[in-house]
């Protein structure tokens, strides 16, 4: 039998599914030529209570095809009851973008310096943090962090040992490494951290003064972000307090070697984020502002982003990011993935992709994909946390709808 909450919620979605926004486009745009099989299976979603909002992006590198906005952006409290009025989600709306901010904040702020001839990628992180000088830390390079190959940490509940942003560096050169320096692959989130610290010695200031300065404002960004103002602008609801988190901090069968007592700290969130970055790390250690999470931004703006990528680095006339730095980043290497950039078709939730393809995906609901091949991208923007958790304490899948998105994305949309 399907519980009473849980049939509310499906209903909730086939309305959500009726009342689908109608799609707005650039001037620079070509005419929007999206299918019915695109719309079905976002609109899927929304009916299953998968997520609440979506919004589409489709383009190449001569501008924006398709851009599109579905369902909610902030439907229920945090009693997962709907609230009062209901914010009708808008191709502007500003999403958590969570992990991607790997990509769009701290690996583009390090080919900009890597562009510049300021980074090394083969350099000891050391030459820019001093404390990593230390017995193996010497051993981690800018690559390494970059590919995931660092033998940092994974994760950890960093707002449980570091309060502030300038005690994170000497808090985890006295952790221990879980792998030896270049040894193996493991998805770490500290390497992000550690990454913005890098970005902040060699551009002399903070990551996201140097992405506005350098990147964003050079292609005409003026919502991209970190710590947006959530009452004067549109922003997505996502998650209900930290369930999550939380969750991988008291079950002690998660998989992390954290070994901490879980007592020890009770500050979580108890209420509906908006326009607060879903990370606890990025929120309670970082203050908003952090290399592995935290940035918010519109499908819109993140599509200028990877329009640069397609046409090279260029953006009016002005190099911004070189091509050369371009392709070593998006070279698949021996973990078949980038530099910051995900190219194992798993990670990407899609299959048979055109070779060379990149992309990543975010905790919150979000991600994309880019072919330099076909010329072509999406960008697939949820708010998968806003309808909570299941009996497992776990969000919605979203692999099965990314992959059907991507196939349908790449057949009718590659010349």
């Amino acid at each position: 039998m399907i519980p009473f909450r849980a049939l509310i919620r499906v209903l909730i979605g086939f309305l959500m599914a009726i009342l689908v926004v109608s799609c707005s486009i650039e001037e620079e745009s070509k005419e929007v030529i999206g299918t019915p099989e695109l719309d079905e299976i976002i609109e899927s979603g929304l009916r299953e209570s998968y997520y609440t909002g979506a919004v589409l992006v489709i383009g190449n590198s001569r501008g924006v095809v398709v851009e599109k906005a579905y369902g909610y952006a902030d439907l229920y409290n945090e009693d997962l009851r709907v609230v009062a009025e209901p914010d009708s989600i808008t191709t502007d709306h500003l999403f958590d973008l969570a992990s991607l901010t790997k990509i769009f904040g701290t690996t583009l702020a390090v080919m900009k310096l890597h562009s510049d001839g300021l980074i090394e990628l083969d350099e000891s992180v050391s030459e820019f943090l001093p404390e990593f000088s230390r017995e193996r830390l010497a051993q981690i390079t800018v690559r390494s962090l970059l590919n995931h190959s660092s033998g940092l940490m994974q994760w950890y509940p960093t707002f449980y040992e570091v309060a502030r942003p300038s005690d994170f560096l000497s808090w985890l050169a006295g952790r221990s490494l879980i792998s030896e320096p270049g040894e193996s692959r493991n998805y770490s989130d500290l390497g992000f951290m550690v990454l913005a610290e890098i970005v902040e010695k060699a551009a002399g200031r903070s990551m996201d003064q140097y992405l506005q300065e350098e990147v964003y404002r050079e292609i005409g960004l003026s919502e991209t972000g970190f710590n947006p103002d959530a009452e004067s602008a549109d922003v997505v609801a996502t998650s209900h307090g930290n369930p999550f988190e939380k969750k991988m901090v008291y079950d002690k069968n998660f998989g992390y070697r954290i070994n901490i007592d879980p007592e020890k700290w009770n500050g979580w969130r108890n209420y509906t984020l908006k326009g607060e970055v879903n990370d606890g790390n990025a929120h309670y250690t970082f203050d908003g502002v952090a290399g592995h999470a935290g940035l918010f931004s519109t499908g819109r703006e993140l599509a200028k982003l990877l329009q640069l990528i397609l046409n090279g680095g260029e953006y009016n006339g002005n190099q911004i990011i070189s091509e050369e730095t371009i392709e070593e980043f998006t070279r698949k290497d021996q973990y078949g993935n980038g530099l910051g950039w995900a190219m194992d078709e798993g990670t990407l939730h899609a299959d048979n992709l055109p070779l060379e393809s990149v992309g990543h995906a975010g905790f919150t609901g979000t991600n994309f994909v880019l072919s330099p091949e076909s010329d072509l991208f999406y960008i697939f923007l949820t708010n998968r946390q806003h309808v909570g958790v299941d009996e497992r304490g776990d969000y919605p899948n979203l692999r099965e709808i990314r992959t059907r998105l991507a196939s349908e994305v790449f057949s009718e949309f590659t010349d």
